[in-house]
């Protein structure tokens, strides 16, 4: 590590894997922050020691061994995460109110680009979309750290179980028992199916488009034409969540109507497609952040709306725009 070349190829190794590595504690995590901090921890820790790396396994597979320790220190220092969905039963229209749960730490959504590889194979690149939808992260909250990593690695990642005990400095079948309890859990949690949406097909994206008609001209029989009957609905950090078209609607129309009249932007989070919304402001001077809804499409229609209420995290997390002028431009933050 005494020249300026080494130390550049050193830094070169270390970037070369931080995307995957985001991923990778996200799904461990379910936080997009947490996982940034932690692959930071991971890259400091990883140059502090690499005297002691002796290379006789990958660099790749070294960061993953410093990533987990990293990931596990952090979960069994706090809370997991959980999505509305995983504490109560849905609320009927008549009985909801919006109560913000403090001492809940909410999953979150997270752009792809900053947890996806940019060039896979088809089929890989599926499991690693399917792998950050909002359910299945939510499910693996359900797993201890070790059968999480577990899971992650030989589920999503492939590893060979010889890999992932060399990692976890444990038995090969020590590894297969943990992946078959994290799996038995898994099929508990039931996270469900989703339909794939990369890249959208013809029906997909006419579907979109007729949601955002539907949502910004606040036409409630279209919408719901758009709807699986169970579809449910999501308000984080607010603990309440509905759930078939009656519920929804009538949310809508009553305290949900501050939405009407909004504009929604597109963007991805999580494997599937996702948008801004944006709310006119009282001033009638455009439009201002509301939230990021997160959308799940099951069986050619909407299944679920998660709407991430604090845009002064997420609009920037995503690079969307500060706001939106009174023609519905973008208009970027100075």
């Amino acid at each position: 590590m005494s020249d300026l070349a080494t130390t550049q190829d050193l830094d070169a190794g270390l970037e070369r894997h931080r995307r995957e590595l985001t991923g990778y504690c996200y799904r461990m995590l379910g936080s997009s922050f947490e996982a940034e901090d932690a692959v930071q921890d991971t890259m400091v820790r990883a140059w502090r020691s690499i005297d002691r790396f002796e290379g006789r396994s990958s660099l790749r597979s070294w960061l993953y061994r410093i990533a987990t320790n990293v990931c596990v220190d952090m979960l069994n220092a706090g809370n997991k995460r959980a999505r509305p969905m995983d504490l109560t039963g849905p609320t009927p229209v008549a009985q909801a109110q919006l109560n913000a749960r403090p001492e809940v730490t909410w999953l979150e959504p997270v752009p792809d680009g900053r947890v996806l590889p940019s060039v896979l194979d088809p089929a890989e690149a599926a499991v690693e979309r399917e792998s950050i939808r909002l359910a299945f992260v939510a499910a693996l909250q359900h797993l201890p750290p070790k059968q999480r990593a577990v899971l992650i690695l030989r589920e999503v990642l492939a590893w060979k179980a010889a890999e992932v005990a060399e990692l976890l400095d444990t038995t090969v079948a020590s590894v297969n028992s943990a992946l078959q309890r994290a799996r038995a859990t898994l099929a508990e949690c039931r996270p469900g199916e989703a339909d794939a949406a990369d890249p959208l097909d013809e029906q997909q994206q006419e579907l979109l488009k007729r949601y955002v008609a539907a949502f910004e001209g606040y036409d409630m029989k279209a919408l719901t034409a758009l709807l699986h009957e169970d579809a449910t609905m999501s308000m984080p950090p607010y603990d309440l969540w509905l759930q078939g078209h009656g519920n929804i609607v009538g949310w809508m129309l009553g305290v949900g109507s501050v939405c009407r009249g909004s504009r929604l932007v597109p963007t991805v989070a999580n494997g599937v497609p996702a948008f801004a919304q944006y709310h006119r402001r009282t001033d009638g001077e455009g439009y201002e952040p509301w939230a990021l809804i997160v959308l799940e499409l099951r069986g050619g229609a909407v299944g679920g709306m998660d709407f991430f209420l604090d845009t002064g995290r997420w609009f920037p997390l995503f690079d969307l725009p500060a706001a939106l002028g009174p023609d519905g431009s973008p208009v970027r933050a100075r």
